[in-house]
């Protein structure tokens, strides 16, 4: 049996091959690499700045530093993402706080956005969630009317456009995080990005990746000679390996050709379940030209005679191995336990009751997606 997963990576000879050359370089980690790969991502996103981490979570991190966020700080971001997006916010000592979903897109609902803001917000953090973007420009206007910074949670969104430019661009942002796990557009095996356009993050953001240490001329209080280095800021050791960025040097040159199929995958998914009153899908806005990270299928389970549970068994058991994205995050025991409770935000939860992420990644051929729809449509009946 065939076995499928909701992600995975696909890497050729030429991408083992770019590693291969920086195994039997000089330097493994630490040395010229990162900042081509940095430069890379400047150039395609059209950012001014790029700095290179260990993952999206450490990038999370080291932006809510960045800015100088901390206790008595609030940070509102969407209950429909990855834990991280709402940690960074506890990392550093603030308080996360939730708007609920538009139910159309799985996106923060902007419409909400402007009433959950307090004297004591600082940051919103949207996800551009499943590769869609967010409404970046209107959240953008309330962020400066309000006086706040705007972090794009970009996990799901590297090769995504917003307004015909790159996500990433940081137009509409401080900063924007984007995740190179193998599950995602496309992979440096672990990792991820910041982009800004403002130099005093960038320079901070440098810092802060590499314990806060610098031996940056213009930095330096004194100079005791070539081995002299500073330490700054606290900092911590969140850096890119160069093995992990010479892969994504090779798969960002392949990400327009994946965007392409992403998309292909995403129409077939639609065509095949569309005028099916079991089944429907979210909206691509007008605004977006998504780089699908997932395809969201979402079940009415009313209309069915079989439970999400058992239909994930059961997919399983077919060979379908599939995920759900996400358990809104103020559902978590760990949430509630700061006060959230089950209700806090309708959409984010009926959202979940219904979802299930289909296989969206390169390899897949239409007749491996035709696989997929038969196996679905045998099960829910």
């Amino acid at each position: 049996m065939k076995k499928f997963n909701y992600g995975k990576q696909f890497l050729d000879f030429g991408d083992i091959w770019e590693v291969i050359k920086t195994l039997r370089s000089d330097f493994l980690t630490q040395g010229p690499k990162v900042a081509e790969f940095e430069n890379a991502i400047c150039k395609y996103m059209g950012a001014k700045y790029a700095v290179a981490v260990a993952n999206a979570t450490a990038g999370l991190h080291i932006a809510m530093m960045a800015l100088d966020i901390g206790s008595g700080d609030e940070v509102i971001t969407s209950p429909i993402t990855f834990l991280a997006s709402a940690n960074c916010a506890l990392y550093v000592g603030a308080s996360p706080k939730f708007v609920d979903i538009d139910s159309s897109t799985a996106c923060i609902d902007v419409k909400k956005l402007e009433q959950a803001i307090t004297q004591k917000t600082k940051v919103i953090i949207p996800v551009h969630f499943a590769g869609q973007s967010c409404d970046m420009k209107a959240i953008k206007e309330i962020a400066d009317k309000h006086n706040l910074f705007v972090i794009e949670d970009s996990a799901h969104a590297i090769g995504s456009d917003y307004l015909s430019k790159k996500v990433g661009c940081c137009e509409f942002s401080d900063m924007s995080i984007f995740s190179f796990h193998p599950v995602k557009n496309m992979t440096t095996g672990e990792g991820g990005v910041i982009t800004t356009n403002n130099e005093k993050l960038y320079k901070k953001l440098l810092l802060l990746r590499s314990h806060g240490m610098t031996k940056d001329q213009q930095i330096l209080t004194k100079n005791d000679g070539p081995w002299y280095y500073q330490m700054h800021e606290f900092g911590f050791n969140y850096r890119l390996t160069d093995i992990q960025a010479s892969l994504g040097i090779s798969q960002l040159k392949k990400i327009e050709k994946f965007k392409k199929r992403r998309r292909e995958i995403v129409e077939f998914y639609k065509k095949s379940f569309e005028k099916d009153e079991r089944f429907s899908f979210l909206e691509e806005k007008d605004y977006a030209n998504s780089c699908f990270h997932l395809f969201p299928l979402l079940i009415n389970f009313d209309k069915i005679k079989i439970s999400k549970k058992d239909l994930f068994l059961k997919l399983q058991e077919n060979g379908l191995h599939l995920q759900v994205h996400y358990i809104p995050v103020h559902l978590q025991p760990f949430y509630q336990k700061l006060g959230f409770k089950e209700g806090d935000f309708p959409n984010a939860e009926e959202y979940y009751k219904k979802t299930i992420s289909l296989p969206v990644y390169y390899g897949l051929n239409d007749e491996d997606l035709s696989v997929v729809v038969k196996i679905i449509k045998q099960l829910i009946k």
